[in-house]
């Protein structure tokens, strides 16, 4: 694989409440995304550096887009994060490069800026104790 952009992502898919996985890509204008693994320090009295473990694995996402209450699109989707307590698959595909997860969205937070801007940010954190792998 050589070094690319971000032009490359071809799947950024979430499910609804029921399950269903919805494209909403072109809802997206950006994401972050992070997998990191817990560290338990294990120092002896007897080092002069700090020792450590790895320990459990995380994924969390927040994902920002602009409001679009078409069928099937970001709203649709996310409209329900409030009042249901389903996990939702998060799909990302990037070259190739796959990494799903199911996980638990903790808001869907709509915002109308002063310039009439109607964006939203949605984060996510992972559900079921899956490793985040990519394949």
């Amino acid at each position: 694989m050589a070094k690319e952009n971000g032009l490359a992502i071809t799947t950024l898919s979430v499910d609804d409440a029921a399950a269903a996985a919805q494209d909403i890509r072109n809802d997206v204008t950006n994401f972050q995304f992070s997998t990191p693994r817990a560290v338990q320090e294990i120092t002896g009295v007897d080092k002069s550096a700090v020792e450590r473990l790895l320990n459990l694995a995380d994924f969390s996402i927040t994902l920002n887009g602009v409001f679009n209450d078409a069928a099937n699109k970001s709203h649709a989707v996310l409209k329900t994060v409030s009042s249901t307590s389903v996990t939702r698959t998060v799909s990302l595909s990037i070259s190739g490069q796959t990494l799903a997860n199911e996980c638990l969205f903790s808001d869907y937070n709509l915002t109308r800026a002063a310039g009439a801007e109607l964006t939203w940010t949605a984060p996510g954190s992972l559900s079921d104790g899956t490793v985040p792998t990519w394949s």
